[in-house]
């Protein structure tokens, strides 16, 4: 039976960020994730997280300047310092809130610059990140992002990804494995998911093309979550989509799968 996180940071968008964690257990989720925690205390969420009987199973690194285009900082060249202080900040937050993974994000590659120059910085700072994260039991998630939504970033391509978890090679290093991106970018997501199983160590999932509730759309998610029975994932699957209009009103997929 999947298990499914809400994500605080698009769902329950209807009250303030803090009320959205009584929300998501009042609507049956046991437990949550969100892109960035930063704005608030560490304790003070984790005091959220208890309060409410919640789990926290994933969060991001913080993004940088978005207001310059800057979507994270692994990879940008003379941003090392940044980084690693993100990826530290990032670690003091997940050991604080019991949170089992955490997506560092890659960045943007603008445009005329060199790839391979923006790689290699990539694989040192996660190479950090990683052995700092192993001595708490704490993953690390690469994600591929569609240029739709984040144009230039670092990785698009769930293999691409897949070959520099590869070549970082530390073992507590995967895949997050976002269907909504993936099935824009490369389809035939039964043949990633089945493929890539033991790679990928958090799923996340939206409709397509719209990025609403997963029960419409090209993507046949209730397929798809037997096939993860099938193949025995036991990882969280976090629901980062935007409802289609009020979050409860649209949670009507989920019920079969709640117990």
């Amino acid at each position: 039976m999947p298990k499914f996180a809400a994500n605080l940071s698009m769902m329950f968008t209807e009250v303030p960020f803090l009320e959205r964690f009584k929300a998501a257990k009042d609507a049956g989720f046991s437990a949550v994730e969100f892109l960035f925690p930063y704005d608030y205390p560490a304790a003070q969420l984790a005091e959220k997280l208890k309060t409410q009987g919640l789990q926290q199973v994933l969060f991001n690194t913080s993004p940088g300047d978005i207001r310059t285009g800057e979507w994270g900082l692994a990879a940008l060249p003379g941003r090392e310092k940044d980084a690693r202080r993100d990826i530290d900040l990032a670690l003091e937050y997940a050991r604080v809130l019991g949170c089992p993974s955490v997506h560092v994000m890659a960045g943007v590659v603008p445009v005329g610059e060199v790839r391979e120059d923006y790689q290699q910085v990539f694989v040192e700072n996660i190479r950090y990140a990683a052995d700092r994260f192993a001595e708490h039991d704490i993953n690390v998630m690469i994600e591929a992002l569609n240029p739709n939504i984040k144009p230039y970033y670092l990785f698009s391509s769930q293999y691409e990804v897949l070959d520099w978890v590869n070549f970082i090679d530390r073992p507590n290093v995967f895949m997050q494995l976002d269907l909504f991106h993936a099935q824009i970018v490369e389809g035939n997501l039964s043949h990633l998911i089945t493929s890539l199983a033991g790679r990928y160590g958090h799923i996340q999932i939206a409709s397509v093309p719209n990025r609403h509730e997963p029960d419409d759309g090209e993507i046949n998610y209730a397929y798809l979550f037997g096939l993860l029975d099938e193949i025995n994932y036991n990882g969280w699957i976090g629901c980062e989509y935007h409802p289609r209009a009020g979050t409860v009103a649209g949670l009507g997929w989920i019920k079969p799968y709640q117990s």
